[in-house]
């Protein structure tokens, strides 16, 4: 079995295609991988967050939605990260195994580091409901890193 040594060090075998398929991938990865490794440590613009949650009481799926999020996030000079964002979402009801009407909902959330190793962070979800009823959920905890 012959092979050859490529100048970037990727061992290209004719016989074997799952080298050549590892190797596009890991460089797919690493091109990726690249903005993240070159940019500044915060991060401040727009951002499309794509997610699709579950509710499982007693390990049964009950009830989820699909939501596509258009936001913004940003730094406060005295230290605040803080995040916003919009956009449609689809419930879905496991007991009618259906999909709903497309609800607007929307994310403000922020976090502030207080030492090196701890930060304190908040968000309030809000979503519009077919019956007008106001639907929100929030969440404040605390981050310790080792």
């Amino acid at each position: 079995m012959s092979g050859m040594l490529s100048s970037a060090g990727v061992f290209y075998c004719p016989m074997r295609e799952t080298t050549t398929i590892m190797s596009i991938k890991s460089t797919i990865a690493a091109l990726a991988a690249s903005p993240l490794l070159l940019s500044g440590a915060a991060f401040a613009g727009p951002y499309v967050n794509v997610e699709a949650n579950g509710s499982y009481p007693d390990a049964d799926y009950a009830s989820g939605n699909l939501e596509l999020q258009l936001g913004y996030e940003g730094s406060t000079e005295g230290g605040l990260d803080w995040y916003a964002s919009v956009g449609p979402t689809i419930p879905h009801t496991e007991a009618a195994d259906e999909f709903g009407d497309v609800e607007i909902a929307g994310y403000l959330g922020g976090s502030y580091g207080i030492s090196e190793s701890v930060s304190v962070y908040g968000e309030v979800y809000g979503q519009t409901t077919p019956t007008d009823d106001k639907d929100f959920s929030g969440k404040v905890g605390a981050k310790f890193s080792f």
